[in-house]
């Protein structure tokens, strides 16, 4: 066992580990250590400030050993990319590690602080990353499309991004299926969208632009939604469709 992973052992808390086994489709205790979120945020910014007795060789080698054995390592992985400050470094790390990402907490988890100031130089990665086959490197460019996109950035072209978005689809998704977190995430944008560039936004909702499913989670996410106008809210509710 490496240093790193060793370390997280470390801080294991199994009545944790039980708990979050129970939240993360394809994960079991077997394959979980049970450290919390905070403990493994302050355990990167420790890993990049060369604070511990880790060598930054044995960070390279930690971050090249995918796919990783624990869902912990995986998270810390992915913190560990949150913290880097240089953009072209972080996107290389980014890329390397999508492929391995298998569950929607590393997926959502992944939000690297640097992306917010290189808006100009992140947007042809995230039209990449809309087009894999792979859900949640799909799921992350959706994220961040909706994060970094959809403020003094906007323009309505990203709508038709996110409503073009395409990954192997079944009549009604599963929950938790890969299927299922993509289009999720569609509906978790077009919310967002309805809450800050509604007038855009609404058009693929009047005019029915989104598949039925991903339809209605967008209404219901909306309409759940502090940021939406009750009248809003109201006009919405009537746009919901029947599922066959």
């Amino acid at each position: 066992m490496n240093k790193i992973t060793s370390s997280l052992f470390k801080m294991q808390d199994k009545k944790y580990r039980d708990f979050q086994a129970k939240l993360i489709p394809g994960k079991t205790a077997d394959n979980m250590i049970g450290v919390r979120t905070p403990d493994l945020r302050a355990y990167a910014k420790e890993l990049c400030n060369l604070k511990s007795d880790v060598t930054p060789s044995m960070i390279e080698n930690f971050l090249s050993s995918v796919p990783h054995e624990y869902f912990d390592e995986y998270q810390l992985h992915s913190f560990i990319i949150c913290e880097q400050k240089d953009f072209k470094t972080c996107i290389e790390l980014t890329e390397k590690f999508l492929p391995f990402v298998d569950n929607w907490a590393t997926c959502d988890q992944l939000s690297p602080k640097v992306f917010k100031k290189h808006h100009a130089e992140l947007l042809p990665y995230i039209k990449r990353w809309l087009k894999s086959r792979h859900a949640f490197t799909v799921r992350f460019g959706l994220e961040n499309l909706m994060q970094h996109f959809l403020d003094e950035d906007f323009n309505p072209e990203f709508l038709e991004l996110a409503a073009a978005t395409k990954i192997k689809k079944s009549a009604v998704p599963e929950e938790n299926s890969q299927d299922y977190y993509v289009r999720m995430m569609v509906a978790w944008f077009f919310a967002t969208a309805l809450a800050k560039q509604w007038d855009a936004a609404v058009e693929y909702i009047k005019n029915h632009r989104l598949e039925p499913w991903t339809h209605n989670k967008a209404i219901q996410k909306a309409t759940e939604s502090y940021r939406i106008t009750e009248s809003k809210k109201k006009f919405l509710k009537g746009y919901k469709v029947a599922l066959t």
